[in-house]
């Protein structure tokens, strides 16, 4: 019982989700005498199921987060764990299965409503006892709870979209990729970026002339163009990516591993989906967008403000657009921006 409440206690001290899985799983491994425990993505692209490792603890090892910036691809279809597709197929709470040398693995979604989107998964060389499964489902219902309470403080009341102050903890996480071959030198202009190198992307989005909207049909009019704006963005942009609202009509983008051909496609095909969407008695609405590439040399004070010119360039010279920091720094359309790395933006 003292172990219990111990990793209970653990479990409602995190104020982050990767923290919170490491937790849920140590937990588990323990008080089930399990082999190993992992926290399982659950994700749909397309018509398919993928399932994605999140966290995981082995027997004698220490509780860790799997690589969260790997997006090259998204996880092992469902179709490899039959047992598990069939049990959420049902909706059940959990299942049970038996594996070469009687080793049993045990399934347990974490539902939201009629949504799994995270499963843990424990194996052991035993049956599971009815009492661990018992107490290993309180843990669940514990950890399904706390991350709900999570995931209501990191959204956006209006628009759903995570909200400003989880941005710089995401950041931060894709910061944490291997660095470029040398930073650049001071009073340098900024590198070109190679056309096929895979890097990460911050884009900052307005949404053009938005006073003019609230001003002539109201702010309800105007939360319905924030509304649609951000469905929008959730159905442009990839599984992988992170959607933010900034406040007010600014959104920010953080693109995952690709190229910089790929991010402007993206980029785009957003901005262009957005000016050929009619907005209920609104009409017709455009955004500007400037985007930059994430650099581990640059503070996030620094991204973000090389995002925030790109983007002045583009609502200054037309609207309606998307354009990059460093290609506007190449052609000499922008100076560099010196700031204060110790500011308190955020």
């Amino acid at each position: 019982m003292d172990s219990l409440l111990k990793h209970m206690v653990d479990m409602t001290g995190h104020r982050d989700h990767a923290m919170l899985d490491i937790s849920v799983v140590a937990a588990v491994q323990e008080l089930a005498a399990a082999t190993q425990t992992r926290v399982l993505s659950i994700s749909t692209i397309g018509t398919r199921q993928y399932v994605r490792v999140r966290a995981t603890v082995s027997a004698g090892g220490a509780a860790h987060v799997e690589d969260l910036h790997d997006n090259s691809t998204p996880g092992e279809p469902l179709d490899a764990y039959p047992d598990l597709a069939a049990c959420l197929a049902r909706h059940d709470t959990s299942t049970e299965a038996c594996g070469p040398g009687c080793t049993r693995t045990l399934w347990l979604p974490i539902w939201f409503g009629e949504k799994a989107d995270t499963c843990l998964e424990i194996v052991r060389e035993a049956p599971f006892p009815a009492a661990t499964i018992h107490m290993v489902a309180g843990i669940v219902g514990v950890y399904r709870n706390f991350q709900n309470l999570l995931d209501y403080s990191e959204r956006d009341s209006l628009t759903g979209l995570l909200n400003r102050k989880t941005f710089e903890d995401q950041l931060a996480r894709m910061l944490q990729c291997p660095a470029e071959p040398e930073p650049p030198l001071p009073g340098q202009l900024e590198r070109r970026c190679n056309q096929g190198e895979e890097k990460g992307w911050l884009a900052v989005v307005d949404v053009d002339h938005f006073k003019m909207v609230n001003d002539t049909f109201g702010h309800l009019y105007g939360d319905e163009v924030l509304i649609l704006i951000a469905n929008q963005l959730q159905a442009s942009f990839r599984a992988q990516d992170r959607v933010f609202r900034f406040g007010g009509e600014e959104f920010v983008v953080l693109l995952r591993s690709t190229t910089l051909e790929n991010a402007r496609r993206i980029i785009d095909r957003f901005r262009a989906n957005v000016e050929t969407y009619r907005f209920p008695q609104v009409g017709r609405v455009t955004v500007s967008i400037g985007f930059v590439s994430i650099s581990p040399y640059d503070s996030p004070v620094v991204t973000l403000g090389h995002a925030d010119q790109a983007l002045y360039y583009a609502k200054t010279h037309g609207r309606n657009q998307v354009c990059h920091y460093n290609a506007l720094v190449e052609h000499g359309l922008l100076q560099t921006m010196t700031s204060n790395d110790t500011a308190e933006f955020f």
